[in-house]
């Protein structure tokens, strides 16, 4: 089992920044990819961003490109999506995700709420 507790919700205007933060348990955690995905009412989750588990390698969502930016620190393996030049269209329940690097299993968190006014 992995264990995911997001943190760093928030509501900004527009144009401001904000940092979630996900901290990662449970076995063998270190064999899962950790990455960011936002929902809003009425649809379906979508990807926004991820770090993979050895590389490093990051993916961002078109939408977020140049804006987001996904860090992960192995030591503490906590996940991070840095937020900047937030837009109206960012506000969402952003989910902590964890995606073993070989069976796929998926396990998500709680959700932390992101909205950001005009």
């Amino acid at each position: 089992q992995v264990q995911l507790v997001e943190s760093g919700g928030g509501s900004v205007q527009s144009g401001y920044s904000l940092r979630l933060s996900c901290a990662a348990s449970g076995r063998s955690i270190s064999n899962f990819h950790l990455g960011w995905f936002c929902q809003v009412p009425g649809k379906e989750r979508e990807f926004v961003a991820r770090v993979t588990k050895s590389s490093g390698d990051t993916y961002y969502a078109t939408s977020v490109k140049g804006r987001f930016a996904v860090s992960r620190v192995n030591v503490k393996t906590t996940v991070y999506l840095q937020m900047n030049s937030l837009k109206p269209e960012d506000t969402a329940v952003y989910y902590c995700n964890a995606d073993h690097i070989s069976s796929h299993s998926q396990f998500w968190g709680q959700g932390t709420q992101v909205t950001v006014s005009s």
